[in-house]
């Protein structure tokens, strides 16, 4: 069944070409490698999981409120254009925003599939090179999770946010090695966990939140294989190669605080886009959201050694300056954590279920002999 039948609006292209730059190198030492990349390559595989087993997919979903986020958390919400709509029509409204973003979710994940396997044919190192592989793995069940999710429980997709569009593109085009790790597994992965983590804590729902919490415990994976590869990496770099990497990363961030936000989905309900940007900048939960997605970020950025004046001076522009001092291996374990708790309360919850069965028909038959 193509996706093209459950775009909100239509998708030219059937591919995109990202033109690719760049070696692809193969190494001769097989011996060689860092102890922690190692001990995460092997957590990498004993960590593979089917997510046809792992999540139950029977879940009933209502596509007109698959997540249980209060309405406060759409930025329609309390503006002249949410006090005309009747319920049939914020229902319509409910649905298009969980749909814009798990399609963005979706589009993110397939970008982080190519560049994990981007990874594997440009970065030097075998235990690089191990790793990745097992994160392209990770990488291609999300794109199935976010894809099932998307056409059986909600029956529609959003085409990719061309914001999102353009980092990717300049993260794959990019012909040094490390460019990759940088835009994926610090900016895009980084922004993608704080999104899946505030979702994940405020859904009332129980498959989004399964999903999420599966995902997120391979993320904090991820994110962890960066900081290691290119902390290591960036304390070789000169002053010069430093400040371009910073440039990168000081656009990136502003492109994200400041476009990522779903303009797309207002002008579905006849709002223009002006007046929708004025209103996703007025809306207090946006604002709230949109700083909560640097806590992953502004932390690794400093982890990985690019903390110059200009780049505290773009995050003290952002407000968000003060993530620096967050615990990141703190909220990883938090991420891995939560996802075994509602693993462990799910089945604990079955099997609760099978036994109250199973006494049911105990009982019958005892009332019947």
């Amino acid at each position: 069944m193509s996706t093209h039948r459950f775009y909100t609006t239509p998708v030219d292209e059937v591919t995109w070409d990202v033109p690719m730059t760049g070696d692809a190198r193969f190494t001769w030492e097989y011996d060689e490698g860092r102890e922690k990349l190692l001990a995460l390559y092997q957590k990498g595989k004993d960590k593979q999981w089917d997510s046809v087993k792992r999540i139950d997919w029977d879940i009933e979903v209502d596509p007109y409120d698959p997540l249980g986020m209060p309405d406060q958390s759409l930025a329609i919400y309390g503006t002249k254009h949410w006090e005309k709509m009747g319920e049939r029509e914020r229902k319509q409204v409910r649905h298009h925003a969980a749909t814009w973003q798990f399609s963005q979710f979706l589009h993110g994940e397939q970008g982080a599939m190519i560049t994990g396997a981007r990874i594997v044919e440009t970065v030097p190192d075998l235990d690089a090179k191990l790793y990745s592989a097992t994160q392209t793995m990770d990488e291609a069940r999300h794109v199935e999770i976010f894809t099932r999710f998307l056409h059986e429980k909600l029956g529609m997709v959003y085409p990719i946010n061309g914001k999102l569009q353009d980092l990717l593109g300049e993260t794959l085009g990019d012909s040094r090695w490390d460019m990759p790790y940088l835009g994926m597994q610090v900016l895009i992965e980084g922004l993608a966990l704080a999104a899946f983590g505030v979702i994940r804590d405020v859904s009332t729902k129980p498959l989004p939140k399964q999903i999420l919490a599966y995902v997120m415990q391979d993320e904090a994976r991820h994110v962890a294989f960066g900081r290691l590869a290119l902390r290591d990496y960036y304390a070789q770099l000169s002053a010069a190669e430093l400040r371009e990497r910073e440039d990168f990363v000081i656009e990136g961030c502003y492109l994200m605080r400041d476009r990522l936000r779903g303009v797309e989905i207002w002008e579905n309900f006849g709002i223009p886009r002006a007046e929708a940007q004025e209103m996703l900048k007025d809306s207090p939960y946006i604002r709230m959201f949109q700083s909560l997605l640097f806590s992953r970020i502004v932390p690794c950025v400093k982890d990985i050694g690019l903390w110059s004046d200009r780049i505290r001076q773009a995050y003290d522009d952002m407000g968000v300056l003060e993530m620096s001092k967050g615990d990141l291996d703190a909220l990883m374990r938090q991420d891995e954590e939560i996802a075994e708790q509602i693993e462990v309360e799910r089945f604990a919850t079955e099997e609760a279920e099978r036994r109250r069965e199973v006494d049911e028909v105990i009982a019958e038959a005892a009332s019947s002999s």
